[in-house]
């Protein structure tokens, strides 16, 4: 008898801790909790600056800043991103065709479209110009201007929101241009992922093939997140009617598919999409960037809501467990180009932080 009791109250346990875990779940997803959760995050970032302003680091964060306040209406948010802009002069950073130096620019013109004040926009003006009248010179695994694939979330959307903004095309044509040679370089049609740069391509000429441990190919979780950002952005932004949109909603389909076969248990991706044993734990910025992009998918119907609403769910439950008491967005993975670092509960970086805002913006509108 002692025994059955004993049973019964382990099992009444075992319910009531579910019970439990599924209330503080579904908490997660209220609209009060994620905007509290964004300002929590958001604040703590704000006072931990690192990097240059216009760096891309800071591009990245800034998307998610803008996010954050569109989310929230928050003054408080706009004065950080307006004490940003009077900062940086509201210039792109100094290298000319780089697209990690325009990044910055797609929350200028954000602002812009709200505030219109020119002086948010004519550097970047400025710089396009000079940036079409000026060849870019090739050399080494630079066999295009965006020879990286981080750069599909740098460049394109500053690209493509400048082009929408002053009603001129040759923007939104250049970087149909620059994306589709990206496309042709470095997207893996076995995969439908997108290789980091020539150097983790398999029998590319001259480049020696490298393997994960488990003998597949390397596909960096962070540099698809990019991607995978980076499209929804300049989907977002081109007209219904814009001839190449298409190529970009079908490369969108097929990554997210991808995508989300490859997301584990925990809701989180792996820094290596391919081999997720090797890099145990979830990595916040590359999981970030995917729940922000199946969450868009839904909202605009691109994505079936039965099929990728779940994900979406694990994703946002995952990445709000990587958040730490002071605010910080953990378990982000260091500036690099490949999988091969190491990161832990304490590591931070601030696209982590804009990956994260970036998924709160839409999660919070599945409600």
């Amino acid at each position: 008898m002692n025994k059955i009791i004993s049973i019964f109250i382990t099992l009444f346990l075992i319910a009531g801790s579910v019970s439990a875990q599924k209330a503080a779940n579904e908490k997660l997803f209220k609209s009060s909790t994620i905007k509290k959760t964004m300002k929590k995050a958001l604040d703590w970032q704000l006072k931990n600056p690192k990097h240059k302003l216009y760096d891309w680091t800071n591009g990245a964060f800034y998307a998610g800043v803008f996010a954050a306040y569109e989310t929230t209406g928050s003054k408080k948010i706009w004065k950080a991103m307006y004490e940003m802009g009077e900062t940086t002069g509201w210039k792109p950073g100094p290298r000319l065709h780089h697209a990690d130096d325009h990044a910055i620019c797609q929350t200028y013109i954000d602002m812009y479209r709200i505030a219109g004040e020119e002086k948010m926009i004519q550097p970047f003006i400025k710089t396009m110009d000079e940036f079409m009248a000026t060849p870019y010179e090739t050399g080494g695994i630079r066999k295009i201007t965006w020879w990286w694939c981080d750069a599909l979330f740098m460049g394109p959307a500053a690209f493509v929101k400048l082009g929408v903004t002053l009603d001129d095309d040759k923007y939104i044509k250049l970087n149909d241009k620059l994306w589709k040679e990206c496309y042709d370089l470095l997207y893996d049609k076995e995969e439908d992922l997108y290789a980091r740069d020539i150097n983790y391509k398999w029998n590319e000429p001259g480049i020696e093939t490298i393997k994960e441990a488990n003998g597949k190919k390397i596909f960096w979780s962070r540099g698809n997140g990019w991607v995978m950002g980076g499209l929804v952005r300049t989907i977002s932004e081109l007209p219904e009617d814009y001839p190449t949109k298409d190529f970009y909603i079908q490369n969108y389909k097929e990554m997210a598919a991808k995508i989300v076969s490859l997301q584990q248990e925990d809701g989180l991706w792996r820094a290596s999409l391919l081999d997720p044993e090797s890099y145990p734990g979830g990595e916040a910025s590359g999981s970030g960037f995917y729940c922000y992009a199946l969450a868009w998918g839904i909202n605009n119907g691109i994505l079936d809501k039965e099929t990728y609403l779940p994900a979406v769910e694990k994703a946002w439950v995952g990445l709000n467990g990587l958040i730490q008491p002071d605010g910080r967005v953990g378990w982000v993975q260091p500036i690099g180009a490949d999988p091969k670092k190491n990161f832990k509960a304490e590591s931070w970086e601030v696209y982590g932080t804009g990956a994260f805002l970036l998924a709160g913006s839409e999660v919070i509108k599945l409600q």
